[in-house]
Order: structure tokens, then C-alpha cells, then sequence
């Protein structure tokens, strides 16, 4: 989330903050209760929430740890900072902030933070030993680290969809980011250790009930190409029925692997 595809990234994510919000946070929920579950949050922890995005996790997270603790919210996108605010207003939640940010720089101070929590971020993120030593560096010693990402491409139907639409599109991902970027955390985990994190990884399924292609498409391949022309999208379309949705009009459980990170600083 630098300069090398900071601003691709950015302008990728302000243009999908309200279909974020509003198709697929509902949809993420159950990747967000894993991460929440494992932060263990109490009353009074302040709490970083790292690639933010509309702040799902960090609106969970003030719930838990109030009336005393806090969260900050730290994301790319300023769109997706300025939903994330709008939420936190409209639940009367005034113990969490947003800033703009990414996670190669954490705008925090050293040690600050009782809890890192991140979801469905690290693996879009370029450098990500400069990431690690970024979480180590604003985690206070024995502060906990929870990060969620998606796991191997053989076991994700989700962002299958997503790679064919990108393939389709002609959009080619950029070098060592991507959804399947962590699916192998052996390295990450190196880096985390290397900056002061000791932590492990361990592996949950989770589902996406969809009544339709039509309904997936909106949430799924949709949101990860430019070009939503009508030739495109019918191409598209075509590739998937073809792929992995033989009967369009039918429901579909599309099951991804989710790889879970947590850890604490030493």
C-alpha cells in the first residue's frame, strides 16, 4: 500500500466503499467474528484496526472495549475512512477514529496499541515485511496480533469468481499481491517473529449463501473490475457458468479457506 500501486489501490477502493458496505460487510461477517473472537478485546484495551476498510471490525471492536478503551481505524482508501466515520457516528460510538494510512507506515505512535486486529488486508498490502515491523513496532510488549486472509486458491470459490472476472477483464494482478498472496503464511510469519510478534496460523471455512449468479455477481466479480459494460459483464458471466455455477439461476454456497494469524509481541 505504498507508492509502488498505492494509487491504484486507493482509487480501486474508494470506488468500492458503498458497494462494500452495503453487499459485502454483510456478507464478510462471519470472516469478522473470527477475528473478533481471537482478539479476546476487554473493556479498556485500544485497539489498531489495520486496512479498516468501512470499519466492520473496528465498530465491533469500540463495542467491546468501552467505556475506557479505544480503536483507531487505519485505512488506504478516504472513502472508505469517510464510511467508516459515518457508521461510528450513526452508532453513537465516540470512542473510535479513522485515518488515512497504510500499513507499510502506521500513523501511531510506538506501542499504543493493547490489541492489532486485521481483516482481509495484509495480503493486498506490497511490502509486508515493512507491515510486520510496522504491527510490532505500535504493539505494546505482550499486545495481541489478529489477522485474518484468504487461504489457497484450490480452496476458494469466492475469489475464484474474482479471478475470472479479473482474467476476463484483462485486469492482471499486481506481483505478490492478491487474495491468495498469504495463503501460505510461513514467511509472513517469519517476518512477524523478526519484529517481535510471535504468532502461529490456523485455518476456518467459511460460506457465501447466493440465490443466484446474478446476486453473486453484484458482490463478488463486479466489484473487482473497472469495466461493467454489458458485453463485458455477459462475458463474464459466461466464463463462471461455464467454471463452477452450471445452472445460473440456481443457489449457490460458494465455501472459502480462511487463514487466521494471531499472536502476541514479546
Amino acid at each position: 500500500m505504498a507508492d509502488d500501486g498505492g494509487a491504484f489501490q486507493r482509487s480501486t477502493w474508494d470506488r468500492m466503499a458503498a458497494t462494500y458496505h452495503q453487499e459485502l460487510d454483510p456478507r464478510f461477517a462471519p470472516a469478522i467474528d473470527h477475528v473478533i473472537a481471537r482478539a479476546a478485546l476487554r473493556d479498556g484495551d485500544e485497539v489498531l484496526d489495520l486496512g479498516t476498510g468501512t470499519g466492520s471490525v473496528a465498530l465491533q471492536a469500540a463495542r467491546l472495549v468501552r467505556p475506557r478503551g479505544h480503536v483507531l481505524g487505519i485505512d488506504l482508501s478516504p472513502e472508505m475512512i469517510r464510511v467508516a466515520a459515518e457508521r461510528a457516528a450513526a452508532a453513537g460510538l465516540t470512542n473510535a477514529a479513522f485515518r488515512e494510512g497504510n500499513a507499510q507506515a502506521i500513523p501511531a505512535p510506538d506501542g499504543s496499541a493493547d490489541v492489532l486486529t486485521s481483516s482481509l488486508c495484509l495480503m493486498f498490502v506490497p511490502d509486508r515485511a515493512a507491515a510486520a515491523r510496522e504491527c510490532g513496532r505500535v504493539l505494546r510488549p505482550g499486545g495481541r496480533f489478529v489477522a485474518s486472509v484468504w487461504g489457497a486458491q484450490e480452496h476458494a470459490e469466492l475469489t475464484g469468481m474474482q479471478r475470472t472476472a479479473g482474467r476476463i477483464a484483462g485486469q492482471k494482478p499486481a506481483p505478490g499481491v492478491g487474495p491468495a498472496a498469504l495463503a501460505d503464511p510461513s514467511e509472513f510469519l517469519r517476518q512477524l517473529r523478526d519484529a517481535g510478534i510471535e504468532a502461529s496460523a490456523e485455518h476456518a471455512t467459511v460460506e457465501f449463501h447466493y440465490a443466484s449468479l446474478d446476486e453473486a455477481y453484484v458482490t463478488v466479480a463486479r466489484v473487482t473490475i473497472d469495466n461493467d459494460s454489458p458485453g463485458l459483464k455477459a462475458q463474464i458471466k459466461a466464463a463462471i457458468t461455464a467454471e463452477m455455477w452450471p445452472e445460473p439461476a440456481s443457489p449457490r454456497v460458494l465455501r472459502q479457506d480462511l487463514v487466521l494469524i494471531s499472536g502476541r509481541r514479546v
